[in-house]
């Protein structure tokens, strides 16, 4: 259950259309349900604003599916992550099955399954810049974009503009600072992320990806050249975690769109 949908369920009890005993029945499943195999956080969109997400590795396709049958009860939307095309098809298969009428559809660069429509995107909102050393950096980007589009913001895409072609990120220069965080994704050495970091005034989260040859070490030279940025105030996430840069980036943004509330 989301934040949204209890703030619904209490204006129909302020007005009547329900009863405080029929709210506590609907509420009394927080703040998770217990599956055996894994015991689901219901409650984890009302204090973070986004509903879990399943990973999918380790898993089976029959677990995720029960895992995604249980979200969806309480959540419109529901994603998984880091699913390749074979179990994506299995998982579809059987999705399809046992939840009928459900919208399905699997997106291959990001590598998520989707449960659910994804919703429209707010057009006065804030946005998120995603920029790419290379294009084999691309797949690292797309689940930073599907994570923020899943939360109704615009994710704006800049890819292969890495520093041996740093002409390419300065043409865009002006684009990039309208928005309001930028995510910038590397691997090799890592080093776009300091120069984004030293041209914009607005928060930069970088993401190492694990992108290189031998002596990049499968992402750690690009992180620790990304933790020793001389561009002061980068966040860095863990080696090719889009999904951690994306909940980072959409921290921000409720912060900043909780201020213009009040």
């Amino acid at each position: 259950m989301d934040r949204q949908a209890v703030e619904e369920l209490l204006r129909q009890v302020a007005a009547g259309a329900k009863s405080p005993e029929e709210a506590a029945r609907a509420l009394a499943v927080l703040p998770y349900s217990d599956l055996g195999f894994a015991k689901l956080d219901l409650h984890r969109s009302l204090r973070l604003g986004q509903a879990e997400v399943i990973f999918c590795p380790g898993k089976s396709a029959t677990q995720v599916v029960q895992i995604a049958q249980k979200l969806r009860s309480h959540h419109d939307l529901i994603l998984a992550s880091r699913c390749d095309a074979v179990m994506a098809a299995e998982i579809l298969q059987l999705a399809g099955e046992q939840m009928p009428g459900a919208a399905l559809q699997y997106l291959e660069p990001p590598r998520t399954v989707v449960f659910g429509q994804l919703p429209a995107i707010k057009s006065d909102g804030p946005v998120v810049s995603i920029v790419t050393a290379g294009t084999a950096d691309i797949p690292v980007a797309e689940e930073v974009a599907l994570i923020v589009v899943a939360a109704g913001y615009a994710a704006r895409t800049l890819y292969d503009v890495g520093v041996a072609g740093v002409h390419r990120l300065l043409d865009n220069l002006e684009v990039m600072r309208q928005a309001e965080v930028t995510v910038v994704i590397a691997g090799m050495d890592g080093a776009l992320a300091s120069i984004v970091g030293g041209l914009l005034d607005k928060p930069v989260i970088a993401v190492p990806t694990s992108v290189g040859y031998g002596a990049s070490f499968g992402g750690v030279a690009a992180l620790l050249s990304m933790l020793s940025s001389c561009a002061p105030g980068v966040t860095v996430v863990n080696i090719d975690n889009g999904f951690g840069a994306a909940m980072a980036a959409l921290r921000l943004l409720n912060c900043l769109e909780s201020r213009s509330v009040k």
